[in-house]
């Protein structure tokens, strides 16, 4: 299988070459980032608090990372890229506590001493369909140039599934928009990732006219919210597809995305753990009844310009609530919506303001297995009286010159870990990017 796997990408890429259209100027590009947020939170209500609960006293946490992207165009219509970086710091209570995570900086292991990492190194092969050619903007992960506006990209290596699905203009990076992982991301996308939410695999996008089709084969961990350390072992893997439909209203763009996944590997049922605990005493314990399962899961996802400088997106999603989580965060079913203005309208042309909401659910079997004593990914109070954890999120981009920009963020959280017991939470960011 693994011999006509490779003749088969070999073909690929001797058809790239062969239709590719000429390479552009741009042959080589190095970028660079850094980014600080300091986070906090004020003591909160909490009557009781288990090992995955968000600290009720109040806390104070920060999260630095420098990233370097350097790529080269080693042929016709090729990319390779890797970006080194350097993380420290940790999330709010080690990054647990909240179903939706406040910060999309944080990630699920932190450090007090700054350490190299490699979250991206990947080839990016253009294949030319027809139609007409398209400009190509520099940018990190971008090289400068022309491609045809009908084309195949694919992608191999190591990189975020997030970098290619559930996209969105106005609600995806939170270097530089929102910063709650129910707002940049589908809350149900149990996207393949490890614990800084990257991983290997391979993706098709074929693009034709006002269409864009992807596909994606990925390496789940080999547990949940774990490291991942044999590259290559697709044993345990996700698959996912995703249709993307652009059109225009009244000159304005915008963009219907929809996408489905199943996650495939020893996962538990929820409701198999609540059944062993009861029979043997002590809480509930999803690493006890792991068995191979596939868990599926869908999402929509939409944006749309109401007029110059404006947008609004919305996203919806839920996945097969039986089984555990297994890579993101235990969210069964999310709803989340809101809008960007850029600071044109008062004179701040490269400020940008934002609003955002999100709900957030757990399926019977998932509410059963927390309020039992369960602990997850990131929540488990050791109780649980069950409430939807309930969002909503602004902030506010200000840009300093080309390279810098300072942004405030606020977040109201109410039912943290969906639990109605405990808060509601008010966390405060500072967040500075530097771009260079």
């Amino acid at each position: 299988m693994n011999r006509i796997a490779e003749i088969g990408a070999w073909g690929l890429l001797a058809c790239a070459l062969a239709l590719s259209p000429p390479a552009p100027a741009q042959g080589l590009a190095i970028y660079g980032q850094a980014t600080n947020v300091t986070q906090w939170h004020p003591p909160f209500h909490s009557p009781y608090s288990g090992d995955n609960s968000l600290d009720a006293h109040g806390r104070t946490e920060e999260t630095t990372d420098l990233t370097l992207y350097a790529g080269i165009r080693p042929w016709r219509g090729g990319e390779i890229w890797i970006n080194p970086e350097v993380d420290q710091g940790f999330g709010l209570s080690n990054t647990v506590g909240v179903a939706g995570f406040p910060s999309g900086e944080a990630y699920k292991v932190g450090n007090n001493t700054p350490y190299p990492r490699l979250p991206r190194a990947f080839l990016r092969q253009v294949i030319a369909l027809g139609g007409g050619e398209e400009d190509v903007e520099a940018a990190a992960n971008q090289l400068a140039g022309k491609r045809a506006s009908n084309n195949l990209t694919l992608t191999i290596g190591k990189f975020s599934a997030v970098d290619i699905f559930d996209a969105n203009t106005y609600a995806h990076d939170p270097r530089s928009d929102f910063m709650n992982w129910s707002v940049i991301d589908a809350g149900a996308f149990d996207y393949a990732a490890d614990a800084w939410g990257f991983t290997f695999g391979a993706a098709a996008e074929w693009t034709r006219d006002a269409w864009t089709l992807r596909g994606g084969l990925f390496q789940l961990s080999p547990a949940p919210n774990g490291k991942i350390t044999a590259i290559g072992d697709f044993r345990q893997y996700m698959l996912v597809a995703e249709a993307e439909r652009r059109h225009e209203i009244n000159g304005h763009a915008g963009k219907v995305k929809v996408l489905a996944f199943v996650n495939h590997a020893r996962m538990a049922r929820y409701d198999d753990a609540v059944e062993l605990a009861r029979r043997t005493g002590g809480a509930p314990d999803v690493a006890l009844v792991r068995r191979d399962a596939s868990r599926p899961g869908i999402s929509l996802n939409l944006e749309q310009e109401i007029c110059d400088g404006v947008g609004a997106f919305v996203r919806a999603s839920m996945n097969d609530g039986s089984k555990e989580a297994y890579e993101f965060t235990e969210i069964n079913r999310s709803l989340s919506g809101g809008v960007s203005i850029k600071g044109s309208s008062w004179g701040r042309n490269d400020d940008a303001l934002g609003l955002a909401g999100a709900v957030n659910g757990l399926s019977g079997a998932a509410r059963a297995y927390f309020a039992a004593g369960g602990r997850g990914i990131l929540i488990g109070d050791g109780a649980l009286s069950y409430r939807p954890e309930t969002i909503v999120e602004s902030y506010y981009s200000l840009r300093l010159g080309r390279h810098l920009a300072l942004a405030v963020d606020y977040q109201h959280i109410r039912n943290p870990a969906h639990n109605a017991d405990r808060g509601p939470v008010n966390v405060f960011a500072v967040r500075a990017h530097l771009e260079f």
